[in-house]
C-alpha cells in the first residue's frame, strides 16, 4: 500500500520509478512546493499523480486497525449507492473488497419500498414520521415500518458501533480510473459520505425508541455513536465531508436535547454524559482541507488541462471564460505563473482559517471575496485576454490571469462553510451547557439564576456567545429556560431559529422542549 510519495525529494522518486530498469518519466511541469505543490509520485507521462499523492498524505499515520472508515465499509459493502468501488479504493483501506452478500445497511427508502412495498402518501408519512423520530420519543407502535426497518439493520448497525470507537478516520479519494488515465481528483468518488448520514438517521431514531421504553444506557450509547461519527467524518479530506460531518453532529445534538429533557435523568448520569460530550474530539479545523484536498483538487484540474484533457469548458463549464484562441494561449502560457497564483491564493485562504480571532477572519474574508469578485468582473470580457495575449511577457501575464480566474472561480466558499464549523462549535458549547443546568436542577429543584452559579461545580467555565464575544443570553422561566447565542448575523432573534415564525438564526436551548412543529 502505497503511503510514502507526497513529499519525497525528486532524486528518491527517479530511484523508486526506475527501480524496475524502466527510464524515469520526463517531467512536464517544473516540480516544487510554490508550482506543483508536491513532488511526486510521477505518472508515466512525467506529470503529478495528485491522486497517488493526497492519499500517501491523508493517510500518514493510518492502519487498518485504528481507521473507523474501514471498519464502517464493512457496514456499507463493496456497493454503498449501487455500483462497485474501485478496488484501488480498498487497497488503500488495506482491507480485501467486502463480499458481495452480506448484511449491510439498508437505506429507509429503500427497504421502505422494496422490502415493504410502501408507496404514495404510505412512505411519505412514515418519512415525515422519522423526522419527527430523530428528535422526540416514540414507540414501535406508532410507527411499525420504521422500526421493522431498524430491527433490520441490526447487524451494520452493530458494526458502525464499534468503528465509531476507533480514534483515526481516513476516506479515501479514489476516481474510476482505468490503468495509465491521468489522475482525476475531482471525479473521485465519496458514497460512503451518504451512508454515514442515514446511519446517524437510524441511530438517532432508535436512540429515541430506546428513550421511550426507559433504556437510558442504550439511548445514550446511540447518541455517543451519532456524536463520535459525525466528528469523525469532519476528518475526512475534503470540505464536503467537514459539512456532512457538521450536519451529522447537529442530528445528534438535536437528538441529545430529548434525552436531556426526560424525567428519570439524575444529576449523576447528567455530568457522567457532560463528561462524555467534553471528552468529544473537536470539529477537524477546516484549514487544512483547503491547504491540502482542495489545493491539490485545483492543481490536479489545472494539470488535465495542460496535458490537453479537457479546456476551460471542460474544467469551469461553458461560458465562464472565454478565450479567443485557447489553443495558442495554452502553448504560450507560463505554467509555472498559473500553479504560482493559484497556490498564493490556497496559502492565503487557509491562513485566513486559522486566524482564532473571528473579527479579523471575517475581515480578511471579506477581502477575499472583494479581491475575487474584482477578477471574475475584470475577465468576463473575452477580450481583457486578447489583449493579454499581444503583450510583451504574454505567456507570464496570462499565466497570472489563468490562475486568478480559476481560483475566483474554483475556489470553495469558505466564509459559508466557515459560519457552519463556527455553528457547530457554539452548539457544541450549549449542549454541555445544557447538560450542566440539568444537574444543577436536579440538585436543586430549580434552574440557577444566572450561569455563574453553575461553576465550577458543574461547569469548569462557563461559554460565552462565540459570535457576540459576550455571554450568552439567559432568559430563566415559570418552568425552566431559555439560553441562545445572536448567530451568525449577530442580531438577537428573541432566540428564534430558522424554524421558527417569524425566522431567526439564534442559536440555543429551550426547557422543556417545544413540541416539534408540523411540516
Amino acid at each position: 500500500m502505497m503511503k510514502a510519495f507526497a513529499f519525497l525529494p525528486l532524486a528518491l522518486l527517479v530511484a523508486v520509478a526506475t527501480a524496475d530498469d524502466k527510464p524515469p518519466p520526463t517531467v512536464k511541469l517544473p516540480l516544487g512546493k510554490d508550482t506543483t505543490y508536491v513532488t511526486g509520485p510521477l505518472d508515466k507521462h512525467g506529470y503529478i499523480d495528485y491522486e497517488a499523492a493526497l492519499n500517501a498524505e491523508l493517510s500518514k499515520g493510518i492502519t487498518r486497525d485504528n481507521n473507523a472508515h474501514a471498519l464502517l465499509v464493512q457496514a456499507f459493502g463493496p456497493a454503498p449507492e449501487g455500483s462497485d468501488m474501485p478496488l484501488e479504493y480498498f487497497k488503500w483501506l488495506d482491507i480485501p473488497v467486502p463480499p458481495r452478500d452480506g448484511d449491510y445497511l439498508v437505506g429507509v427508502g429503500t427497504y421502505l419500498r422494496d422490502t415493504l412495498g410502501l408507496s404514495g402518501e404510505r412512505l411519505e408519512a412514515v418519512f415525515e414520521f422519522l423526522s419527527r423520530a430523530t428528535q422526540r420519543p416514540w414507540a414501535s407502535k406508532d410507527c411499525p415500518p420504521l422500526a421493522e426497518w431498524l430491527k433490520a439493520n441490526q447487524k451494520p448497525l452493530a458494526v458502525a458501533a464499534e468503528a465509531v470507537k476507533r480514534p483515526e478516520y481516513f476516506n479515501p479519494l479514489v476516481s474510476k480510473r482505468k490503468e495509465g488515465e491521468p489522475s482525476n481528483l475531482i471525479g473521485s468518488l465519496l458514497p460512503t459520505v451518504q451512508k454515514c448520514r442515514e446511519l446517524a438517521s437510524a441511530f438517532t431514531a432508535r436512540a429515541m425508541l430506546r428513550l421511550k421504553d426507559g433504556k437510558l444506557d442504550d439511548a445514550w450509547a446511540d447518541l455517543m455513536t451519532v456524536h463520535r461519527l459525525g466528528r469523525l467524518v469532519t476528518r475526512g479530506g475534503t470540505l464536503i465531508e467537514a459539512l456532512v460531518g457538521i450536519a451529522i453532529g447537529q442530528i445528534a445534538s438535536n437528538s441529545t436535547l430529548a434525552y436531556l429533557d426526560h424525567p428519570d435523568l439524575t444529576s449523576k448520569r447528567a455530568l457522567a454524559c457532560l463528561k462524555e460530550l467534553q471528552g468529544l474530539p473537536r470539529v477537524a479545523p477546516l484549514a487544512d482541507k483547503i491547504g491540502v484536498c482542495e489545493r491539490m483538487m485545483g492543481l490536479d484540474a489545472l494539470q488535465n488541462m495542460r496535458r490537453g484533457v479537457g479546456g476551460l469548458a471542460a474544467l469551469l463549464g461553458p461560458g465562464e471564460v472565454v478565450i479567443p484562441d485557447e489553443k495558442k494561449a495554452f502553448e504560450m502560457m507560463d505554467w509555472t505563473a498559473v500553479m504560482q497564483t493559484m497556490n498564493k491564493s490556497y496559502d492565503r485562504l487557509s491562513a485566513a482559517m486559522r486566524l482564532k480571532d473571528r473579527a479579523a477572519r471575517l475581515k480578511e474574508f471579506d477581502k477575499i471575496e472583494a479581491d475575487f469578485k474584482a477578477i471574475k468582473k475584470e475577465f468576463a470580457d473575452p477580450e481583457k485576454m486578447a489583449k493579454l495575449m499581444k503583450e510583451k511577457d504574454a505567456g507570464k501575464q496570462m499565466g497570472k490571469a489563468l490562475g486568478d480566474v480559476l481560483m475566483s472561480l474554483l475556489s470553495p466558499a469558505v466564509q459559508k462553510v466557515q459560519q457552519a464549523h463556527d455553528r457547530a462549535e457554539q452548539v457544541s458549547a450549549n449542549l454541555q451547557l445544557a447538560f450542566a443546568m440539568a444537574a444543577y436542577h436536579k440538585d436543586n429543584a430549580s434552574y440557577p439564576a444566572e450561569f455563574a452559579d453553575l461553576a465550577p461545580k458543574y461547569l469548569a467555565t462557563i461559554p460565552d456567545d462565540l459570535f457576540a464575544g459576550k455571554p450568552l443570553i439567559y432568559k430563566p422561566t415559570a418552568k425552566g429556560y431559555q439560553f441562545y447565542s445572536v448567530g451568525v448575523n449577530g442580531k438577537d432573534d428573541g432566540g428564534n431559529t430558522y424554524g421558527d415564525d417569524p425566522p431567526g438564526d439564534d442559536l440555543g436551548v429551550k426547557m422543556p422542549l417545544p413540541p416539534l412543529k408540523k411540516k
